[in-house]
């Protein structure tokens, strides 16, 4: 009781700090120790903190560079009244951010539920997690490694080439595409990509274009090893664009002949010698035929990036071209040149009037089966009578003696060709 009595005339004396009745426990009784005048409790409202008492909200006790960071725990939202109100995420939440910040560092992801991987995939995508050099690489793997075509399943990179040449090996990693499209990339027969297109992670593709990428007999060879003698590569390949590509001659198309699956197939612009000799092969060997109208499936625009990675392309060709930002001031240095010397841009307008040129003279080659229902287009299909069917029966035999004489002469196999073999 003593300390009772001297604690409340210590709570007198410092009268604007009092914090109302305190009770205090003693004997096992409970006792008012801060009781007004008369025995009464006081009758002020009761204060947990006095005025003027603040707190800062912070985090495991870090700096602020850490708090800074960590701010995401947060949900900061607005009440009626305009107070800011803040609410602690789910603990979902937080883990998914964890996961998508060390996803690099995940042993494996095969055999994770997909819903819970296309969210993780997200909030790595939100945190642009795959721009990064090396982890971002690691990580795609991850979830190519183990989802396939549902991280991609049509890749677009249509005039693209910095992109290939920034990002090559996350492209290599996309596995089960049933789309590709190089078009316009100006790759060439040497192209570490056009190699990957052989490898089994590929063997999926159905639709490939390849227009304006100055291929030639010796890209197509290499490309075709692998399905001549392996049976292996592009083997399931339906549509096949290589229009525009005037270093193809007759010689390649013959490489042509490996796919079996083939049903739509484009050579406009072809380097060919024989237009003629050319059409009767394909009809013969492939039941191609050379359609009068132009086909949906080389429609360019049908091609676009589907899957959970499509934000990911867009992500990489935005940091490529801000990265190209700070050369824009040498615009007037080349606008310059183009002004007192006309050198580079008449060079650029032969060029393409070349193409052009070259792909009016072989004419529009697109080839489609007459058997393929799924053609989306109305084709015509002409009438043939009994006497051009005997007359087509002896082109084939007669084409079939060439095949046989000039067989060791197509499918022989360079030191390349072998070396390529020997991967798989």
């Amino acid at each position: 009781r003593r300390a009772g009595r001297g604690m409340s005339r210590w709570l007198r004396s410092e009268g604007h700090l009092d914090a109302g009745p305190i009770y205090v426990r003693e004997n096992g009784r409970l006792h008012v120790v801060g009781a007004g005048a008369g025995g009464a409790p006081a009758a002020r409202p009761f204060r947990l903190f006095p005025r003027g008492f603040s707190v800062e909200l912070c985090m495991n006790g870090e700096d602020g560079g850490a708090r800074s960071q960590r701010t995401d725990h947060f949900i900061f939202t607005y009440t009626k009244e305009g107070n800011l109100r803040y609410s602690a995420k789910s603990l979902f939440s937080l883990v998914l951010g964890y996961i998508s910040d060390n996803v690099d560092r995940v042993d494996s992801l095969i055999g994770f539920p997909e819903q819970i991987a296309e969210k993780l995939f997200s909030a790595a995508e939100a945190r642009q997690k795959f721009t990064e050099p090396v982890a971002g690489l690691r990580a795609l793997q991850k979830f190519t490694e183990a989802y396939g075509n549902l991280v991609l399943c049509s890749l677009c990179l249509r005039n693209r080439y910095l992109v290939i040449s920034e990002k090559l090996e996350e492209i290599k990693s996309f596995r089960e595409l049933t789309c590709l499209d190089l078009s316009c990339c100006k790759l060439g027969d040497e192209h570490e990509l056009l190699e990957h297109l052989t490898k089994e992670a590929l063997s999926s593709v159905k639709r490939l274009l390849l227009k304006d990428n100055s291929l030639s007999d010796a890209g197509l060879r290499r490309m075709t090893a692998p399905v001549r003698v392996l049976k292996k590569g592009l083997e399931n390949l339906l549509i096949l664009d290589l229009s525009c590509n005037p270093k193809i001659t007759d010689v390649g198309i013959g490489y042509l002949l490996s796919f079996k699956n083939l049903n739509c197939l484009d050579i406009s612009g072809a380097g060919l010698k024989d237009v003629d000799a050319v059409v009767k092969r394909l009809q013969v060997h492939r039941g191609l035929v050379h359609s009068k109208v132009p086909l949906k499936e080389f429609d360019h625009s049908n091609c676009r990036t589907e899957g959970w990675a499509e934000q990911t392309v867009l992500q990489w060709e935005q940091a490529i071209t801000e990265a190209m930002k700070p050369q824009e001031h040498l615009k007037s240095r080349t606008a310059a040149l183009h002004f007192y010397g006309k050198t580079h841009r008449i060079e650029e307008a032969v060029k393409c009037k070349l193409v052009e040129t070259e792909t009016k003279a072989s004419g529009h080659l697109q080839f489609y089966k007459r058997e393929n229902q799924n053609c989306p287009l109305p084709l015509k299909r002409e009438v043939t009578d009994s006497h051009e069917l005997k007359n087509n029966k002896k082109r084939a035999l007669a084409e079939q003696e060439r095949e046989r004489t000039s067989k060791q002469k197509h499918l022989c196999l360079t030191v390349e060709d072998w070396d390529l073999l020997n991967t798989y």
